[in-house]
């Protein structure tokens, strides 16, 4: 049976380990709110702009189109953009973003990474791709000018026909309690063509462009580009908080209940002692009554 000192120590231990899992779970808490507001604020824009963009896509002949809508099959190659936390205890979203890493890597065995986030870091040094570079993801709510460094990165392998496609790993918020890794093809450039209604067609026939449509073309499928990039940081991002919440909730709550049972358990070990040293006064006093 345990000592009533080692049962102290756990219970110290483990009202310790509340208090920061707690404290964690309360800074993640504050960091969530804001990066969800942020995240669902862009995400109307971002639809706002690929409509844009693919209306005006739909004016021009395919011959003037921009080459991040052009389909390359030169290279041969991918470039996968991973996006990865730089911390660990926020449950199962980097082990789901390892496996949806691992499935992408083995179809797209000739990729050439860029790896953001330290998580992924290791694991793509495994792999013996080529590793472009290397970013740290951050602890806050990152900021548009993430997505330069990203852009030039594929302009010198996109449009020099390095790489035929560029996908992106990201983890995709669907609410608190659930967050996707996924894997989206950035480049060519793919986008929505609804079917023309009668409104539409007159407001097209109607509308006017200055300067004309193919020099708006290139600044917005860029602009598009970037917002679609920050995107997939910001759904990162509040994906991470959200499931660092929840995770150091659980292990709160955990901890909590391992102090409960281990209260208990130094009541009873504490009782059980009492009790002993009871019967070895009475049984001394017995015995002695009975010399005399």
């Amino acid at each position: 049976m345990a000592t009533l000192l080692s049962i102290k120590r756990r219970i110290r231990a483990a009202q310790n380990v509340s208090k920061t899992t707690k404290a964690m779970q309360m800074i993640a808490a504050s960091k969530l709110k804001k990066a969800q507001d942020a995240t669902l604020a862009s995400r109307p824009y971002v639809e706002k702009v690929s409509v844009l963009v693919a209306d005006i896509a739909d004016r021009i002949e395919q011959k003037e189109f921009h080459p991040y809508m052009n389909i390359n099959s030169i290279a041969g190659k991918s470039l996968i953009i991973a996006l990865s936390p730089d911390k660990g205890l926020c449950g199962g979203l980097i082990t789901n973003l390892l496996r949806e890493f691992f499935a992408a890597s083995d179809a797209n065995k000739n990729a050439s990474y860029v790896v953001i986030g330290k998580k992924l870091e290791g694991q793509v040094t495994k792999l013996q791709n080529e590793v472009l570079a290397t970013f740290h993801f951050g602890t806050t709510l990152p900021k548009f000018d993430v997505v330069f460094p990203l852009i030039k990165l594929i302009d010198e392998y996109y449009l020099s026909q390095k790489v035929d496609t560029v996908k992106v790993l990201y983890t995709d918020f669907t609410s608190i309690f659930s967050q996707t890794p996924k894997v989206v093809t950035l480049l060519p450039v793919t986008l929505p063509h609804s079917e023309p209604t009668d409104e539409k067609s007159d407001q097209n026939h109607f509308a006017l462009f200055e300067p004309d449509v193919q020099s708006l073309l290139p600044d917005l499928l860029r602009h598009y580009l970037e917002m679609t990039i920050y995107q997939y940081f910001l759904e990162s991002y509040v994906s991470e908080q959200a499931s660092r919440m929840i995770a150091m909730q659980n292990a709160t709550n955990n901890a909590k209940d391992i102090i409960t049972e281990l209260q208990l358990e130094y009541n009873k070990t504490r009782q059980s002692k009492i009790t002993s040293e009871l019967l070895d006064i009475t049984g001394s006093k017995r015995a002695e009554g009975a010399q005399n």
